[in-house]
């Protein structure tokens, strides 16, 4: 039975995916893996289940042991075909030799400043007035939140797919949708958004 259900998860991200590649910029991950280290404590071992293609992003929250962490999650990419974005920290993604930089919202004024030295550049965004500022920072994309329940502990109110839907078509940028994404609520707004996911992939 709990081989049933991988497959079925697996076949459902498959369908979600390929509709995400009908209408996303091909230059852009049509997946995204944020690692957590509460949630996902061991990332180098969650990147060997996840699709050729798929973005990574890598959230350290300063722990010691970075530096190492994302050389190895650079080699793991590189071996995979994976997309590697540092959150928050240009010079460990200039370091590492990552795609690029994932900015919180609340630092899109510092992410100006970095925009010509990147592949690509993502930011955080909760709000339509701050899709304008990421477009106008000069963001690759947006990463949309939380759009489901999650376990996430992010206090931000859950907006549901139809109001991303409406937030992703009134954007200028490119729009990932964040937060409870997994196998079943993704088909919910894979028509309109690419897809960003942490439990989701890797339970």
């Amino acid at each position: 039975m709990r081989l049933k259900h991988q497959a079925t998860a697996a076949d459902k991200w498959r369908v979600a995916l390929r509709q995400v590649e009908r209408h996303f910029p091909p230059e852009l991950p049509p997946l995204l893996f944020l690692t957590d280290p509460v949630r996902v404590p061991d990332p180098a071992k969650a990147l060997s289940a996840l699709p050729q293609g798929t973005g990574v992003i890598y959230r350290h929250f300063g722990a010691e042991d970075r530096i190492e962490t994302a050389m190895r999650l650079a080699e793991i990419c590189t071996a995979r075909q994976l997309t590697l974005l540092i959150a928050a920290d240009p010079a460990l993604a200039l370091q590492t030799g990552a795609a690029g930089v994932h900015w919180p919202e609340a630092r899109l004024s510092e992410a100006r400043h970095w925009r010509h030295r990147f592949e690509i550049q993502t930011a955080s965004a909760h709000s339509r007035p701050a899709l304008a500022r990421a477009d106008r920072a000069g963001m690759s994309a947006v990463l949309v939140s939380k759009v489901f329940h999650s376990a996430s502990s992010s206090v931000a109110p859950v907006i549901g797919a139809a109001k991303l839907r409406r937030l992703a078509r009134l954007s200028r940028i490119p729009v990932y949708a964040l937060g409870g994404v997994t196998a079943k609520s993704a088909l919910r707004v894979a028509s309109v958004a690419a897809l960003a996911a942490i439990e989701g992939l890797v339970t």
